[in-house]
């Protein structure tokens, strides 16, 4: 019955495209009974449009007549193929294969809502305080509401320096905080960083996989080899995906020669198996790949390869749960179609696709389900199908049909007593005063600290700095300052001194300060110190 629907919504789908793309020849390919109904279908299709664009009420850009009648039936097969026009085509591929200037995040748009799945690290939003999860309700006082993917664009892109004001509404907070958000050219490279967390720890923080991720990655390996490098940390936290070509060559360098990386399984297409093809850069030193549940798709292929081949251990909280691979179809007026064509499995056998058949909303608003169910603060919460079960090389269990579960846990500290902070944080009022503070003392920080390196070993924040920070709170947003707990300040202190760091250096002081009272890297760092050592 369900190859059946599905059969039908495709030839639906084929028959739209045809109609609306003038290519109605092509249904002479199809056998003589499939071929009638199509063209039965067809004359239907052309009699609606008529009717619409000669006798309806108002005017009507029949152009976006077309382009919501395709959208809307690619969201009915499932939440991952979609439409593009050329020019939403062309914005989003930028971020994947050239530079471009905007305020640097990934978004989907559910339920007439816009959603950051991912801010670009190092970009101006996540410099705001733009967080995955965030919904932006309005752009410079225009709401957002019902607006299509090309509105959003175009609210958003602009010139380097031009600022942009967006209203922001955060999972579990009432309240709309504004996030000034200045326009810069967006960074395109998809390591964000590669040091050493210890002598023979190297760590690489991965933001997505792009068209040059496999060589960047590639490089940094041998940057942190260089460095004494024995073991690695590689982190895909936040990382929504990308390319498929990019997660196998990643894999590749971790995999030894004719290992299982993932096969590509569907209907319509032809099978196919990708192995570890060559001598990777690293295929001896233990590994630990850090996941959340913002990590997506190609973080999910390199988290399953090295899961299932026991080349590594996966540590963080169960990812998001996408394993439908899409081809892009190219259409006459230059337009696309993104396509699900088949599933990805990764070397066990298991799909890790989460269920779709509630529709597209409730797909999405699962992950904010995950924390009122507990899964952010107990693995017991999570619930695994039994009969999805799995073995990996080394006789392990590992589940499908809903994400990566990691081999080692670590929950979301959300105790309350760092209320405080988070009653901070969640406001932009943390990164608007690091910024501010930086451009106010940038000569004084500079010559005490003249790089990175001695930025992280001797930076501290001082008690008068937060109590700062708390005035620019309580200006900023009307509200009364927080009182803090240790912990609190604490860990006020740490991101303080770590987005100063960030805007006086990047990342290169960012991510060692932030990652030092990290609990995920240090579970990580836990796991691997017991790994077998390998020469």
């Amino acid at each position: 019955m369900a190859t059946k629907q599905y059969n039908g919504w495709i030839l639906f789908l084929y028959l739209l495209i045809a109609f609306l793309f003038g290519v109605s020849v092509a249904v002479n390919f199809l056998p003589s009974k499939k071929a009638s109904y199509a063209h039965r279908q067809l004359n239907k299709l052309d009699e609606v449009m008529h009717y619409i664009d000669a006798y309806y009420v108002d005017s009507v850009d029949m152009d976006s007549v077309y382009d919501v009648a395709i959208s809307t039936v690619l969201q009915s097969l499932d939440p991952h193929s979609a439409y593009s026009s050329f020019e939403d085509n062309k914005t989003m591929m930028e971020s994947l294969n050239g530079a471009f200037e905007g305020v640097g995040i990934q978004f989907n748009i559910m339920n007439d809502t816009v959603m950051v799945i991912a801010t670009i690290s190092g970009g101006p939003s996540e410099k705001a305080g733009v967080r995955a999860g965030d919904r932006i309700v309005s752009v410079d006082g225009k709401s957002l509401i019902k607006a299509t993917n090309e509105q959003v664009f175009k609210l958003l892109r602009g010139k380097k320096g031009t600022k942009v004001k967006m209203g922001i509404l955060r999972p579990g907070f009432s309240e709309i905080n504004t996030y000034e958000v200045k326009r810069d050219v967006i960074p395109t490279y998809t390591v964000d960083v590669a040091y050493m967390l210890d002598k023979q720890t190297g760590y690489i923080k991965l933001n997505e996989f792009g068209a040059t991720t496999t060589e960047e990655f590639r490089k940094a390996i041998t940057k942190l080899q260089r460095s004494g490098m024995r073991q690695m940390v590689l982190d895909l936290r936040g990382n929504a995906g990308g390319f498929l070509d990019a997660a196998i060559g990643v894999c590749d360098e971790l995999l030894p020669n004719k290992q299982r990386i993932v096969s590509v399984e569907g209907l319509k297409v032809r099978p196919e198996i990708f192995y570890a093809t060559r001598k990777g850069s690293f295929e001896q030193g233990a590994v630990v790949v850090l996941i959340d549940d913002f990590s997506a798709s190609a973080s999910e292929i390199v988290a399953g390869a090295v899961q299932d081949n026991d080349r590594g251990y996966v540590v963080g909280r169960r990812s998001f749960g996408k394993g439908l691979v899409q081809r892009q179809f190219d259409l006459s007026d230059k337009s696309t179609i993104r396509l699900t064509t088949a599933r990805y499995h990764t070397p066990s056998g298991r799909c890790i696709q989460r269920d779709y058949r509630k529709g597209t909303e409730a797909y999405y608003e699962e992950l904010y389900e995950r924390y009122l169910r507990g899964e952010m603060d107990n693995a017991d919460s999570i619930k695994m199908d039994k009969s999805l079960e799995y073995k990996t090389v080394g006789g392990r269990s590992v589940y499908g049909g809903g994400g990566v579960m990691p081999d080692y846990f670590v929950p979301l500290d959300r105790g309350k007593a760092l209320d405080g902070y988070y009653m901070v944080a969640n406001t932009a009022a943390l990164n608007q005063y690091a910024f501010h503070y930086t451009n106010g003392h940038k000569e004084t920080l500079t010559k005490a600290y003249p790089d990175a390196t001695s930025f992280v070993a001797k930076m501290t924040v001082s008690d008068a700095q937060i109590s700062e920070l708390l005035r620019y709170y309580q200006t900023l947003t009307k509200q009364q300052a927080p009182s803090l707990s240790a912990e609190s300040r604490k860990e006020l202190k740490v991101w303080l001194k770590a987005l100063i760091g960030r805007n006086l250096y990047g990342n290169e002081a960012f991510y060692p300060v932030i990652n030092s009272t990290d609990k995920t890297v240090a579970k990580a760092l836990e796991v691997i110190g017991s790994m077998p050592k390998t020469e």
